[in-house]
C-alpha cells in the first residue's frame, strides 16, 4: 500500500510503499478514504510533542492520526463492526499505523465509530482530534454561558470547533487570531475578534475585552512567558489552559489556575460529535484538500504556523470500494 511514513525520529516524511497491515484479534482494517492534518502529527514524528504524546515505537513510522473510510476486513474473535461500514476515528498515537496510508488497523474499543448519515467521509475526517479537544477543553474551562472565553489560535481546526460550541452554550468567544478574520470567526460565533499581527496583543485584547476574561484557551503557543502573557487576562478564579505544555513552566497571576491539557479520545464522544455535525450544530472549516502524495509539502506548511481551518488529504477517492 502506499502511506507517507518516517524512516526515524525527525526525519523527512516521504511517499513510500509499504504491506497492508494484518488486523489482529480485535482490530479492524480501514479502508481509508481520506485523513486530516493535526499539527500532533509533524509533533509526533519531530520528538516535539513533549508530554502530549510518546514517541513512535517502530519505523517505519506511518504519520496521522485521523480518518475516514470502509471497515475493510475483520480481526479474529467478537467486534461490533462489520465489513462495509462506514467509519471514523482517531488512531492510536505513537502506533505504526497510521492514517496518511491506503489502510489502517484500529483496536474496535478505541476512538472510531459509525459514521452517521447525513456526514460525508470528507467531513468525518476533519471532526476526531479537532473536535473531541474543543468539546474536552470546554468541560475543562468549566464555563456554562454568559461568561468570556479568549480562544488564542482560534482559526485552526480546535479553535473553529471550540467557538461553534462554546456558543451553544452561550459562551461569549474572543478570538485570537493571525490577519483579519473577523468575518470568518464571526460567522463561527465569535462575539469579537484581535488580531495579533496588529500591534502588542496585550493592547488589542485590553481594547476587546477591557474586563478581563473568564477563560484562556491557547491552541498556540509553546513557549511559557507567551502564554503568561494572555494568562495576564484571566481574572482571579478563572482558568488558564494550553494545549502545547506551556502552563506548567508559566507565571501566572494570583487566583488563576493553570491547566496543560491532554486529550482522552472516546467513541462515545465522536458519536456525540457526529451527530452533531450531521445536523449541521458543528462544522469544521476545510482550508485545504490535498492528494496523499502532496501531504509532506502540507505538513511543512502547517509547521510554519498560520492553519487556516483544516487541511483534508484524500487517500482513496470517497465512494469506491
Amino acid at each position: 500500500m502506499r502511506a507517507i511514513a518516517v524512516s526515524a525520529l525527525r526525519a523527512d516524511p516521504v511517499l513510500v510503499e509499504l504491506p497492508k497491515p494484518e488486523p489482529r484479534p480485535g482490530e479492524v482494517r480501514v479502508r481509508v478514504e481520506y485523513a486530516s492534518l493535526n499539527p500532533l502529527d509533524w509533533q509526533v514524528t519531530d520528538g516535539s510533542a513533549g508530554g502530549l504524546a510518546p514517541t513512535p515505537r517502530a519505523f517505519p513510522f506511518v504519520v496521522g492520526l485521523d480518518y475516514a473510510g470502509r471497515v475493510d476486513m475483520i480481526g479474529g474473535g467478537e467486534n461490533r463492526f462489520r465489513v462495509g461500514d462506514p467509519v471514523f476515528g482517531r488512531a492510536a498515537v505513537a502506533e505504526a499505523c497510521g492514517s496518511y496510508g491506503e489502510y489502517l488497523c484500529v483496536e474496535q474499543d478505541s476512538a472510531i465509530a459509525l459514521v452517521p448519515r447525513g456526514l460525508t467521509p470528507r467531513a468525518a475526517a476533519a471532526l476526531p482530534s479537532a473536535g473531541m479537544a474543543a468539546a474536552q477543553i470546554l468541560e475543562e474551562v468549566a464555563l456554562r454561558g454568559h461568561e468570556t472565553l479568549l480562544v488564542v489560535g482560534a482559526a485552526g481546526g480546535v479553535g473553529c470547533c471550540l467557538t461553534q460550541l462554546a456558543r451553544a452554550r452561550d459562551v461569549r468567544v474572543i478570538a485570537a487570531v493571525r490577519g483579519d478574520e473577523r468575518s470568518r470567526m464571526g460567522s463561527l460565533g465569535a462575539a469579537a475578534s484581535v488580531d495579533l499581527t496588529d500591534g502588542p496583543p496585550a493592547d488589542a485584547l485590553r481594547r476587546a475585552c477591557p474586563d478581563g476574561i473568564d477563560a484562556l484557551a491557547d491552541l498556540a503557543s509553546a513557549d511559557p512567558d507567551a502564554f503568561a502573557a494572555y494568562a495576564a487576562a484571566v481574572r482571579p478564579g478563572g482558568i488558564a489552559l494550553s494545549t502545547r505544555g506551556a502552563a506548567a513552566g508559566a507565571r501566572l497571576p494570583e487566583g488563576v489556575r493553570g491547566v496543560d491539557f491532554r486529550l482522552d479520545p472516546s467513541p462515545v464522544l465522536l458519536d456525540v460529535l457526529a451527530a452533531g455535525a450531521a445536523d449541521g450544530i458543528l462544522r469544521v472549516p476545510v482550508d485545504a484538500e490535498v492528494p496523499l502524495a502532496q501531504a509532506p509539502p502540507a505538513l511543512a506548511r502547517n509547521r510554519a504556523g498560520g492553519a487556516r481551518g483544516k487541511t483534508v488529504i484524500v487517500v482513496h477517492a470517497s465512494g469506491h470500494r
